[in-house]
């Protein structure tokens, strides 16, 4: 009688855990770091986004001699595309207004509505 060697074909269940296992420790390892990259890419957006309508506003303030009245007025006069995305709140609504110290009418500065800190310990309402 000739005996046929048999062929083993597909993974054991071992072998399997074993692969999970790996996957599941570098996943822990990886995924709050994502987390955490997404976080901080948001404050960079965010910052960006407050220098845009600042150097606006100052422009505005340059060519008419007046600070717009709303971040609106930035648009129609085409300082702005759009009115930028506060992306802590997810909205164009939520920005913190800022008059001018001298009295004068008119938005003198534009800050975060959003509340907490960052991940360098201010307050987003401060930037």
């Amino acid at each position: 009688m000739v005996r046929r060697a048999t062929v083993r074909q597909g993974f054991t269940l071992i072998e399997l855990l074993v692969v999970l296992a790996i996957m599941g420790a570098l996943l822990t390892l990886v995924v709050p770091r994502y987390f955490e990259q997404a976080d901080r890419a948001k404050e960079t957006v965010l910052r960006e986004n407050l220098t845009v309508m600042r150097v606006s506003i100052d422009h505005f303030h340059a060519d008419r001699g007046r600070y717009p009245q709303t971040l609106q007025e930035l648009v129609e006069g085409r300082y702005l595309r759009e009115v930028p995305t506060d992306t802590l709140t997810g909205s164009r609504t939520t920005w913190t207004l800022v008059a001018p110290a001298d009295g004068e009418a008119g938005i003198y500065d534009v800050r975060s509505g959003a509340r907490g800190k960052g991940k360098d310990g201010t307050d987003y309402s401060t930037w």
